[in-house]
């Protein structure tokens, strides 16, 4: 088992940077002021925040222990931290122990990273790295899922461990654009493909009796809007199996408590139309370094035909033009509609590491195996039948 007095003793990669390690959920629970200083000091992006992190090993991975790697300066100032966790899986009996960042699994969270003071992110990489290889003998795989293709973090790996130690896969295209503070709406719309609809239907909206638009950013008032929210994703998913995106008490337990200390930071923007009393659209986004982040949504199966979903999206982008905001970014995914408002795009990798172990390569050959497995299936069924599993499996894990 990795000690935090080893990885205290370990070699480091700089002399002036004491690496240590957060390896409780009390000890993580007491980070939150200065892992917040740290990230509005950095470039990494919104889920590496403790408001997303912490309520994650709370809600959805109680089992996991903690594994935060932390760097601090000749003063004690923390200028780096890696969000890790422990875990043991059995693969047909063999225990492999598995290094994966906070936050990997349930709830979407792009662009994990190292939180690296802003321009300290190769030197506090390399000392992570460094540190995670001499004590090798203590894990199997590092397993980081969707870290932003550009990231010091997958070069200072690939330095760091053998070639043939180190697999990097793609994982999703996400969708952004840049946005220009002094461009206004009305500009920004002519050049999307969703202008003349969005003002066609925004028009026709704001005809109806009681139709509003309610933007909750105050923790106290999270309660009703989350519960519409809720809903309405669960309604627009119903028809395909499901949202994958969030399914289970778990995950919704999750999101009130994320929602409520990113709130607290000033992050949220949760949004309801309204037309009549009813809620019959929402959109759950963060802001973060400048940008808006366009998480999750939902509308009501009734009004599709009426766009509800296109003009409240459209709301959003208004907002973050008057606030002057530098990014849109819709995240993972490449729906049609979401190139209709923005241009750009950016993708995420996953990168795995082993540590020579029986274990690791045990792990990896039994994983691609059950991988040509599931594409064989899936070749050999017919599509329509492909589609209904997965619908399926969609309802089954809406029910955990």
């Amino acid at each position: 088992m990795i000690r935090e007095d080893e990885l205290k003793q370990g070699p480091r990669a700089a002399r002036r940077l004491d690496v240590s390690a957060v390896g409780s959920l009390s000890a993580l629970a007491g980070m939150r002021a200065e892992w917040d200083a740290l990230l509005d000091a950095s470039d990494a992006g919104p889920f590496n925040a403790w408001e997303w992190l912490y309520p994650w090993c709370r809600r959805i991975a109680p089992e996991r222990r903690p594994l935060v790697l932390t760097a601090r300066d000749a003063a004690g100032t923390l200028v780096g931290l890696w969000p890790l966790g422990l875990e043991t899986r059995r693969v047909a009996g063999v225990p492999v122990r598995r290094l994966g960042f906070l936050g990997e699994t349930h709830v979407g969270s792009d662009y994990l990273d190292v939180v690296a003071r802003r321009g300290a992110e190769r030197e506090v990489g390399e000392v992570f790295a460094r540190m995670l290889s001499a004590l090798r003998e203590e894990w199997d795989v590092l397993d980081l899922t969707d870290l932003r293709d550009d990231s010091v973090t997958v070069e200072v790996l690939r330095q760091v461990f053998a070639a043939d130690d180190v697999r990097l896969a793609e994982r999703y295209v996400c969708p952004y654009d840049v946005l220009t503070p002094d461009e206004s709406f009305d500009a920004f719309l002519k050049r999307t493909g969703r202008r003349d609809n969005y003002l066609r239907r925004r028009k026709w909206l704001e005809k109806q009796e009681g139709y509003r638009i309610e933007r909750v950013e105050a923790p106290g008032e999270l309660a009703a809007p989350m519960t519409d929210f809720f809903r309405l994703h669960a309604a627009r998913w119903a028809t395909d199996g499901g949202s994958q995106g969030i399914k289970g008490t778990g995950v919704e337990a999750f999101h009130r408590d994320a929602t409520q200390l990113l709130a607290e930071r000033g992050r949220l923007r949760l949004y309801t139309m309204k037309v009549g009393g009813r809620a019959v659209a929402s959109v759950y986004g963060l802001v973060h370094g400048g940008r808006f982040v366009y998480f999750q949504s939902g509308y009501d199966p009734e009004w599709r035909s009426r766009s509800v979903g296109l003009v409240l999206v459209g709301e959003t982008f208004k907002d973050a033009l008057a606030e002057g905001l530098t990014e849109y970014d819709f995240l993972r995914g490449t729906e049609t509609y979401k190139s209709d408002w923005v241009s750009k795009q950016r993708h995420t990798v996953s990168v795995r590491v082993h540590a020579g172990t029986r274990a690791a390569r045990w792990f990896t050959r039994s994983e691609e195996l059950a991988r040509k497995t599931r594409n064989a299936v899936k070749h050999a069924l017919p599509a329509h039948l492909v589609e209904k599993v997965r619908r399926l499996r969609r309802r089954r894990a809406a029910l955990h």
